[in-house]
């Protein structure tokens, strides 16, 4: 029977183009129908053994990147970036999933639906490979526990992915399931989220343990193979979620509603303050591996590039790195780990990606729709107002006006005025260039990194006429770019704001071409977020805890601020901003707040927003704020009108109950007889 079941996870994957043509080869071959199979031929080999790892790890492409363009995942985008194409107002042809149906809860139980199928498909042959490796005889022990740790890997990341979008989801047993047997026989009823999360989390310590001879820093070739590094950090990642509001001492409607087909809930109602020092001990295990750094670049002195230094602050600013920045570059410390300038293997702070090679809507094509219009971008992905505001001023206080026209402003009006040619002359406001409004002046370098105000400047090097590089782009309607409003397509920015992060001074469109366009490579965890979850999940404790590392040993977890501090000063010192006051740290409530924005701003276009507002809980309030921005139907003559927020009508905002969780496919619901729809979502057999 196990060769038999064996025999049909390769038809069916034959089947569904997922095992590669060297394994297709074989089963086609002579030898094969001589073999009949068996799994001793299969796990004996290295090779056959190799290319079953590698198709598990196919699984982990398409709708399961963490970060891509809408194409494959619309939870890159939430209250920070949108997408304006597929857009069926401007364009009837459209019959995708715009921005504005995800935002309005407007997708159906059939959309995005690929996560489900592609992770279970994985998780099933994961599960395979780990039961046989064993037997392999042209491996040595190290590497049959290296490879069973890379499997386990896949199989418990796969589940973290079903985790984030579905909620809690059914955990297949490892023995005693039989894949030959019919579907109803097999149906598996939801478990915890709690549950769920402390799989994860078990299954992702067993695997760093596994690969802890061989894969503790192993290369990022874009094969999305993990290390040591990535099993911690995902297990970091699902015990943080499972200590949040949304998972833990949930008493809201939506924790009543989710339930089992025995009508148990799936999220704790019973809050347990030790579940965050659990998740800071796991971000903890990560720091001390003493792998990974946040990347930085040193000082320019000369030419347009020359580093923006920010203003003394009597701390970081007097210190070389890694305790200030005076010996760095801010802006482009940060921008170059996004940009493609470092290969996936020389990033010190990438610690898991699926390389460069995404299809159809990787970050290669995200940058294709920032680009624009006059570099022959789509000109579509932008931001908002709110994500603008939270970026600091460069001495580390908020910006003027910041947050007004949603009623959270501390009473202050948004600066007026321009730069002028004699400023630019003199080098004030840098880098900002004539014609900017003040509004974008003097703000923080990750600012400047990720934000496309009206009037930044975009090198575009790779444009073949040199008179089409270097250009200054200006989001007025009646500018001569063809990048302002344009009723006749969908191609313009939505709030006068586009988007910087991701682009490489090189990149351009030009000619529709993605060899114009730096490879990136994905940035699906990386150090930085890893060091503000362990402040967050710190700043959370009111008392102490006794939690084990992964190697034995004891941490002690408490609300300690110089432990905090572990956290988030490497992130602000990186930023070139100023460190947080006193005040901040002392009080629970403002820190957690802080962080928050913190986040927001770190980890902006990296499908992480998305998720954290829901597992803080927060999603009902702001997803359903207004979205703002520029007045994109003023023209240059009007450019004080221009820069006055308004409620950007051509983008909708709401939040319902159903929205926390993705809906889980009709087809599915009717396979298993067990399995239990989200809140707010219909079903009927």
């Amino acid at each position: 029977m196990k060769n038999k079941k064996l025999y049909v996870v390769f038809m069916l994957l034959l089947g569904t183009g997922v095992i590669s043509s060297c394994t297709k080869d074989y089963l086609k071959s002579d030898q094969y129908f001589k073999d009949r199979l068996t799994t001793d031929k299969v796990f004996k080999s290295k090779l056959y053994s190799e290319e079953w790892l590698a198709n598990v790890f196919l699984e982990f492409k398409g709708e399961n990147a963490d970060v891509a363009s809408k194409g494959l995942t619309p939870h890159c985008f939430a209250d920070d970036m949108y997408y304006g194409d597929r857009d069926k107002d401007y364009d009837p042809s459209k019959n995708e999933l715009s921005y504005n149906m995800f935002k309005m809860g407007l997708y159906t139980e059939n959309d995005k639906q690929g996560t489900w199928s592609q992770c279970y498909r994985g998780i099933r042959n994961a599960t395979t490979f780990i039961q046989n490796i064993y037997m392999n005889t042209e491996m040595s022990a190290a590497e049959i526990a290296d490879y069973r740790g890379q499997a386990r890997f896949a199989r418990a990341y796969l589940y973290w992915l079903l985790l984030r979008k579905y909620g809690p989801i059914p955990l297949l047993p490892d023995e005693g399931l039989d894949y030959t047997d019919s579907y109803d026989n097999l149906a598996i009823a939801r478990n915890t989220y709690e549950e769920c999360a402390n799989y994860i989390s078990n299954e992702m310590l067993l695997a760093a343990k596994e690969m802890a001879a061989l894969g503790m820093k192993r290369s990022q070739d874009g094969s999305a193979r993990p290390s040591v590094g990535a099993a911690l950090a995902t297990r970091a990642k699902a015990l943080l979620y499972a200590a949040s509001p949304l998972a833990n001492g949930n008493n809201t409607s939506i924790g009543a509603r989710l339930l089992d087909n025995k009508g148990k809930r799936l999220l704790s109602a019973e809050y347990n303050e030790e579940k965050w020092a659990k998740a800071a001990a796991a971000a903890r295990d990560v720091m001390e591996l003493g792998v990974y750094q946040l990347y930085w670049t040193g000082l320019q002195t000369t030419g347009n590039e020359a580093t923006v230094i920010p203003p003394k602050d009597n701390n970081f600013s007097e210190k070389s790195w890694p305790d200030g920045w005076a010996n760095i570059d801010p802006a482009k410390s940060y921008a170059q780990v996004f940009d493609g300038t470092l290969p996936a293997s020389g990033n010190p702070e990438l610690i898991f990606t699926r390389g460069t090679n995404q299809e159809n809507e990787g970050i290669d094509a995200m940058v294709a729709h920032q680009l624009p219009r006059s570099a022959t971008g789509w000109n579509t992905h932008g931001l908002t107002q709110k994500l603008v505001d939270a970026y600091y001023m460069d001495n580390g206080t908020d910006a003027p006006g910041m947050d007004k026209e949603i009623g959270r402003g501390n009473g202050s009006n948004r600066l007026s005025g321009y730069v002028s040619q004699e400023d630019y002359d003199k080098g004030k406001y840098k880098p900002l260039r004539p014609g900017v409004s003040l509004q974008y002046a003097n703000r923080e370098p990750r600012f400047y990194a990720s934000v496309a105000y009206n009037g930044s400047f975009w090198t575009l090097l790779n444009e073949t006429q040199e008179r089409n590089r270097n250009q200054q782009v200006f989001f007025y309607r009646d500018n001569d770019k063809g990048n302002g409003f344009n009723s006749s397509n969908a191609y313009w920015l939505r709030t006068g704001f586009g988007v910087k992060k991701f682009v490489h001074p090189n990149d351009t469109y030009e000619g529709g071409s993605m060899a114009r366009i730096v490879p990136k490579a994905e940035p699906a965890i990386r150090y930085a977020d890893i060091l503000l979850m362990y402040a967050e999940a710190l700043n959370e404790l009111g008392g102490s805890y006794s939690i084990p590392s992964w190697r034995g040993g004891v941490y002690t977890i408490s609300r300690d601020i110089a432990e905090m501090k572990k956290g988030i000063q490497p992130v602000r010192i990186r930023g070139g901003v100023p460190d947080y006051s006193a005040s901040i740290y002392s009080s629970k409530v403002e820190l957690r707040k802080t962080l928050k924005r913190e986040r927001f701003i770190e980890l902006m276009g990296e499908g992480q927003r998305y998720y954290d507002l829901r597992r803080w809980m927060d999603a009902p309030v702001e997803e359903a704020l207004p979205i703002y921005g520029c007045n994109i139907l003023m023209n240059q003559k009007d450019r004080d009108l221009f820069h006055q927020p308004v409620a950007v009508w051509a983008l909708k905002t709401t939040f319902a109950d159903k929205m926390w969780f993705w809906p889980i496919s009709h087809s599915e619901l009717k396979r298993n007889k067990n399995l239990t729809q989200n809140p707010g979502w219909t079903y009927n057999d």
